[in-house]
């Protein structure tokens, strides 16, 4: 469900991005530091969009590996402890317990 509301935002977004640059279409000057450059605003908007777009895409990949390393680990750490403690989790307690939970949730 956040699945679908993502990406009906990200819609909503595209469409305001779209309608607000359409309105802008005057050129603009653009300094590059190296020097001036005459670009409609329509293109600067949009392609300013794209590079946020891809900034927030980039680091959300960066995060999501850092956080399968991290899980990795982790599973590591757990089985090396359990190997070591010879501790086994009892898997039926814990599935009755979480069934009985869900059962007492009121909806």
């Amino acid at each position: 469900m956040k699945m679908q509301w993502s990406l009906i935002a990200g819609l909503l977004f595209a469409l305001l991005t779209a309608v607000f640059a359409v309105i802008n279409v005057d050129p603009v000057d653009v300094n590059l530091l190296f020097g001036m450059v005459h670009v409609p605003l329509i293109l600067l908007i949009i392609g300013c969009t794209l590079i946020g777009g891809i900034i927030v895409g980039s680091y959300g990949i960066y995060r999501q590996y850092q956080m399968q390393k991290e899980i990795k680990s982790l599973a590591g750490q757990l089985i090396h402890i359990q190997e070591v403690t010879g501790y086994t989790p009892d898997l039926t307690e814990e599935a009755e317990t979480a069934s009985q939970d869900q059962e007492n949730i009121p909806q």
